[in-house]
C-alpha cells in the first residue's frame, strides 16, 4: 500500500506521529482502529479529521525529490490497493457495457445491428473514463490513503457499478431521440407513459452522474484540507481548486437538469411528449461551454508555475 506520509506503515496505525517516532500511537487517535466497533460516531470522526491530526507530512526534502507533472508535484507515485481496486471496478463496469446483450453476432444482419450499438457504447465509454480519469489525476496528485480518501472512494466505485447499467439505458434512449431512431434503444417504452417514464429514466440517470461528480468533489475538497500536510504550493492549490470546482459544475449540471425533471412532471401527464420530456438533458451539453469558460477564467488567476 502507498505510503501517505514519510513512514512507511506496516501496520494499521503506522501513519501517526507517534508510530514514526518510535512511541506507541494512542489508540482513539488512530484513523483504522474503531470504526466498526464504534459505528457512525467513528464514521463521521474519521470523516471529519483532518490530515494533520494522523500525523501526515511530507518534509522539504522529499517534496524536493518528487516529479512533476503539468506543475504539480507527483506525490502518488506508487499505486495503492485502495486505486488498485478502483481502476478493476471501473474496468468491470466497462465489461458490463460490452457484455450487457448475450451473444455475440453470428449473421450479417446480426452483426450490422450490433454495430448500430457503438455510438452508446462510445459515449458510455467517455463518461466513465472522465470520472476514472478524475480519479486517477487525484490519486497521483495526492496520493491519499487515509480513511476518508477510502470511504468516498469506495462510494465512488458503488455508485459506478449501481449507475453503469441506467447509463446505457438511458444513454441509448437519447441517442434514439437525437438520431430519429438509427440508434437502438435499450430502455423500452411504450404506450401513452412512455414520455413521461422516459423522464423518470433521465432522473435517474442524473443522480448517478450528480453523486459520482459529488464525490470526486468531495476527495478534491480532503485534499485541500490536507495542502498543509501535504505541502502543497499555491500553483498546486489553485490547480486542486480548479479540479474540485469542475467537479462542482459537473454536479450542478445534474441537479439543475433533475430539478427540471420534477418542475416538469408537475404538469398534467398527458401533455408530455418525447421533446418536453428530453428538454432537461440539455444541461449536459452545456458542460460544453460551462467548463471552457470556468477554465479560461481560473487560467487566468493562476499564479506562476514554480
Amino acid at each position: 500500500m502507498r505510503s501517505v506520509s514519510p513512514c512507511i506503515r506496516p501496520r494499521a496505525c503506522s501513519s501517526s506521529w507517534a508510530y514514526c517516532s518510535g512511541l506507541e500511537p494512542v489508540r482513539a487517535d488512530c484513523a483504522n482502529i474503531g470504526a466498526p466497533s464504534l459505528g457512525v460516531g467513528a464514521l463521521l470522526y474519521g470523516l471529519a479529521r483532518g490530515c494533520a491530526e494522523t500525523g501526515m507530512q511530507w518534509s522539504v526534502e522529499q517534496l524536493a525529490g518528487l516529479p512533476r507533472e503539468d506543475g504539480f508535484r507527483l506525490r502518488g507515485q506508487q499505486v495503492t490497493r485502495l486505486e488498485t481496486f478502483v481502476d478493476a471496478a471501473f474496468a468491470f463496469a466497462l465489461t458490463l457495457l460490452v457484455i450487457f446483450f448475450e451473444t455475440l453476432p453470428t449473421t450479417y444482419d446480426e452483426l450490422r445491428e450490433a454495430l448500430r450499438r457503438v455510438p452508446t457504447f462510445v459515449l458510455c465509454f467517455v463518461l466513465l473514463a472522465m470520472f476514472w480519469s478524475a480519479h486517477n489525476r487525484w490519486s497521483r496528485r495526492f496520493g491519499l490513503d487515509d480513511f476518508a480518501s477510502t470511504v468516498w472512494s469506495l462510494g465512488l466505485v458503488l455508485v459506478m457499478l449501481v449507475y453503469v447499467y441506467p447509463l446505457r439505458m438511458v444513454v441509448s434512449s437519447g441517442l434514439w431521440l437525437a438520431t430519429g431512431g438509427f440508434v437502438p434503444t435499450e430502455l423500452v417504452l411504450t404506450g401513452p407513459s412512455a414520455p413521461y417514464d422516459l423522464m423518470w429514466a433521465f432522473i435517474i440517470y442524473g443522480f448517478g452522474f450528480g453523486a459520482m461528480a459529488f464525490l470526486l468533489w468531495l476527495l478534491n475538497r480532503h485534499a485541500l484540507r490536507c495542502a498543509d500536510a501535504l505541502g502543497l504550493d499555491a500553483f498546486e492549490r489553485h490547480e486542486a481548486g480548479t479540479e474540485k470546482g469542475v467537479q462542482a459544475i459537473l454536479a450542478t449540471s445534474a441537479a439543475v437538469s433533475i430539478g427540471a425533471s420534477f418542475a416538469l412532471l408537475a404538469m398534467p401527464r398527458e401533455s408530455f411528449t418525447y421533446l418536453l420530456s428530453s428538454l432537461p438533458m440539455f444541461a449536459y451539453p452545456a458542460l460544453g461551454i460551462a467548463i471552457p469558460v470556468y477554465g479560461k477564467w481560473r487560467e487566468r488567476r493562476r499564479p506562476e508555475m514554480p
